[in-house]
């Protein structure tokens, strides 16, 4: 096994892309210009002035707002406030592994429906809806998803927030990497999708959710909820029993340094280093491993991977380590399948270890058994 193992795992961006000095700059200011606020025990719903920013970002009242320990946490919350044990809940094909987890773990009824290139499959999701299912809750990753990375479009957003409102159900719009968008278009959030016409904040059918992780740096642990003022309230109760309250120091930091220059100046070199990395892993899938089937994301942190029908992706996944390399297989992001499918975070890797990286996959991949892979 080689000295050093290359992590395609984990999404999160490497040292060299996070503004420490920018964050050092910010916590000064934040414990100068308000030291009692940092210090002190603060609301449930979080730090007021973060709050504020969260707020006016979606053309919001502050009251719609309440910030976290992280984004997990907000989908904790969100999902004790919301969903009962067999309840149905849709989610995409493949979606995130911890949020499978956190629903199977709450007795949900779960109703996955197929990714498509654009997003989630709207017709197939309709299908299921005209059966009675009658969902509490669909999550949905919107832009550049975990572990897929791809983007939901804007006629399928319109035409998700349509079929919430005629079926009365939640979307869950969890949406962490909007802001890490490298190439094409920023499309709206079904949250602004969801409003009536002069009425910003009106709409009873998104909750909204993102985190500060993917775009400052993943220790800071900051996450936030937007949607309608009673369902705040809710959760903010359940905040309070669990933790009185979130981290006001990390949600001081963060409030001075989204407010500086160095904000937009951070997410411009993440976004810049992001999209070469992504774009070198696209060149190293095609020259080392042709059999592989991917496309390049717009922006986020992940690359999903398959691999010919046959392809034991647990045998993949072993081989690789032996040559010192990690990846996240893609039956941990679906109920049943993916047995051929990997994802690939390529954010915390520079391009040397990217292209190392896939040189030893497919090193792995050819040292499978020929017999287990049909490529038909």
């Amino acid at each position: 096994m080689p000295s050093t193992t290359i992590s395609f795992a984990r999404g999160a961006p490497s040292l060299d892309i996070v503004d420490v000095d920018g964050l050092r700059a910010a916590a000064d200011r934040a414990f100068a210009k308000d030291p009692a606020g940092l210090t002190g025990y603060g609301k449930g719903t979080g730090y007021g002035p973060l709050r504020e920013w969260i707020a006016d970002q979606h053309d919001v009242d502050a009251e719609h707002v309440l910030l976290t320990n992280g984004s997990m946490q907000a989908d904790a919350f969100l999902f004790d406030a919301v969903v009962a044990s067999d309840d149905t809940v849709i989610v995409e094909l493949p979606t995130y592994d911890r949020t499978l987890l956190s629903l199977r773990g709450r007795g949900a009824d779960i109703r996955a429906v197929e990714l498509e290139s654009d997003g989630v499959d709207v017709a197939a999701l309709e299908r299921v809806l005209k059966t009675g299912a009658g969902p509490k809750l669909a999550h949905l990753i919107p832009n550049f998803q975990n572990p897929a990375g791809y983007t939901l479009s804007l006629a399928k957003r319109q035409q998700l927030v349509e079929l919430a409102r005629a079926y009365d159900f939640l979307i869950f719009e969890d949406d962490p990497y909007r802001e890490v968008r490298f190439s094409g278009e920023s499309l709206p959030t079904m949250l602004s999708l969801d409003t009536d016409p002069g009425r910003p904040g009106s709409g009873q059918h998104v909750v909204y959710a993102s985190s500060f992780s993917k775009i400052v740096c993943p220790g800071i642990r900051v996450g936030y909820l937007v949607a309608q003022p009673e369902l705040i309230a809710k959760i903010a109760k359940l905040a309070v029993n669990t933790y009185i309250a979130p981290n006001q120091v990390a949600q001081g930091i963060v409030n001075q340094f989204v407010r500086s220059e160095a904000f937009p100046a951070s997410i411009t070199k993440v976004k810049t280093e992001l999209a070469t990395r992504a774009a070198k892993l696209g060149e190293a899938l095609n020259r080392e491993l042709p059999d592989a089937r991917f496309e390049v994301p717009e922006g986020g942190y992940f690359m999903w991977v398959e691999l010919p029908k046959g392809t034991d992706v647990a045998a993949l996944h072993a081989a690789a380590a032996e040559r010192g390399v990690v990846f996240t297989k893609g039956t941990d992001f679906m109920l049943e399948g993916g047995e051929a499918a990997l994802r690939l975070a390529y954010a915390g890797l520079t391009v040397p270890e990217i292209e190392e990286g896939v040189t030893r996959i497919a090193d792995a991949y050819r040292s499978l058994a020929a017999p287990a892979v049909d490529a038909a």
